[in-house]
């Protein structure tokens, strides 16, 4: 399956209680309505491990650079491309998470190479 990741910090003053609200209320189910989208995971980031093996530095606690993860697993790339370029999103959604609550970001996509489940016990 593809997935679009969306990396990202909120602006200064955003309250994270804010934000969660505008998601649940909006975001959310904005995403599950478009076409391509099969479903939406929002993460809120603690902490992480950084390491570098090319230079032999092993793992040690870190902040995230992020402290937002946006996970969208969608059926096609291209279905997903075709929703974020429409005025809906664009105009609507984008316009709203750009200059109300987002500072920085990064958006990743792309297929999955492998995903395990756990079977049931």
């Amino acid at each position: 399956m593809a997935a679009s990741i969306i990396l990202y910090n909120l602006k200064k003053g955003v309250s994270d209680a804010a934000y969660r609200k505008w998601c649940e209320e909006y975001k959310g189910p904005l995403f599950l309505s478009l076409n391509g989208c099969e479903s939406f995971t929002l993460l809120k980031m603690f902490g992480g491990i950084k390491g570098n093996g090319k230079e032999g530095r092993p793992p040690e606690e870190t902040p995230a650079p992020f402290n937002y993860v946006g996970i969208v697993e969608v059926t096609s790339l291209e279905e997903w491309k075709q929703s974020t370029e429409s005025n809906h999103f664009k105009e609507d959604f984008f316009s709203q998470w750009f200059s109300e609550w987002v500072a920085d970001f990064y958006v990743l996509v792309g297929d999955a190479v492998y995903r395990g489940q756990r079977a049931e016990k």
